[in-house]
C-alpha cells in the first residue's frame, strides 16, 4: 500500500460482515502469502483473528460481545490484568479444552492453566489444522511514560503488561495493548498492521499515536480501544504519512 494517501473509512458496514447470533461485528479480510487473515472488531480492546482455520482471541470483554455466540478460540491472548482486558466470564465463554491461553504474569495468576508470557518472551502456538506451522507470537512492552493514576504511579507500569506481535504467513500484526509511544516501538518498525490504543487518559493521545506510527511505519494502522477520543485527529496528523493507511473501525 506504499504510495497510497492516508484513507479514512468511517463505515456502518464493511467489505465483509460477521454475524454471530443477533450481533453483527465489522470485519476486514487481509490477504497474506499463505491465505486470508480475517480480523473481527469486537470493540474496546477486544479482537478476533482467523487464519488457516485457527481462531485467536485478544482480551475478551463481555461488554462488547456475546462470547457464547463466537467461535471457540484456539489461542487466547491477554495483555494485562485490568478488568476490561481480563474478563474471566468472557474467557470461560470462548475457551474450550483445546484453547491455549497466554497472558502477562499478573493476569496469568488469575486464569487457570494460563501460560506466562513476559516482555520479550516468544512462543509458537499450535495451529488448528494438522501440519500447521503454528502462529509465532512475541510479547513486547506496553506501559505509560506520561499518564499517571497519581504522581509517580503510571496507569500501566513498565515491565508489567504486554503488547503482542503475531505472524500470519508473511504479515506481522502488532496489537499494542495499553501503552504509550514508548521507545521500544522502534524495534518493531516495518510491521504490516498495527493496532494502537487511544483511550484517554489511560493510553495515547492522537499526537502520541501519530508519533508511534512514524516509528512503526505500518502499512495499515487501526486506532483501537479509543473510547470517546476523536479518531479524525489521528487521520489529520498522519496526512503526510503516505505509506500508512488509517482504517477506523468500531472499537470504542
Amino acid at each position: 500500500m506504499k504510495g497510497l494517501p492516508v484513507v479514512v473509512l468511517f463505515l456502518m458496514t464493511l467489505l465483509a460482515g460477521t454475524v454471530f447470533g443477533k450481533e453483527r461485528h465489522e470485519t476486514d479480510v487481509i490477504p497474506t502469502g499463505t491465505g486470508d487473515l480475517t480480523v473481527t472488531f469486537l470493540g474496546h480492546g477486544s479482537l478476533l483473528f482467523s487464519f488457516d482455520g485457527t481462531t485467536i482471541a485478544v482480551d475478551p470483554y463481555a461488554k462488547v460481545a456475546d462470547y457464547t455466540t463466537l467461535p471457540k478460540a484456539d489461542i487466547l491472548l491477554v495483555t494485562h490484568e485490568h478488568g476490561d482486558h481480563l474478563d474471566l466470564g468472557a474467557i470461560q465463554a470462548i475457551r474450550s479444552e483445546r484453547t491455549v491461553v497466554a497472558a502477562n504474569p499478573a493476569a496469568a495468576e488469575k486464569i487457570p492453566g494460563a501460560v506466562v508470557l513476559k516482555n520479550g518472551d516468544r512462543m509458537v502456538f499450535p495451529g488448528a489444522r494438522k501440519n500447521s506451522p503454528g502462529i509465532p507470537v512475541i510479547a513486547v512492552p506496553a506501559y505509560n511514560l506520561v499518564h499517571e493514576r497519581s504522581p509517580g504511579v503510571p496507569f500501566h507500569p513498565k515491565g508489567r503488561g504486554n503488547g503482542y506481535v503475531l505472524t500470519f504467513g508473511d504479515k506481522r500484526v502488532y496489537v499494542a495493548g495499553d501503552t504509550e509511544n514508548i521507545p521500544e516501538m522502534r524495534a518493531l518498525a516495518g510491521v504490516d498492521i498495527a493496532f494502537l490504543p487511544m483511550n484517554l487518559p489511560y493510553t495515547m493521545t492522537p499526537e502520541m499515536v501519530a508519533d508511534a506510527a512514524r516509528m512503526l511505519r505500518p502499512k495499515i494502522l487501526y486506532p483501537y480501544h479509543f473510547g470517546d477520543t476523536d479518531t479524525s485527529r489521528i487521520v489529520r496528523l498522519l496526512g503526510d504519512q503516505k505509506e500508512t493507511e488509517v482504517r477506523v473501525r468500531q472499537m470504542q
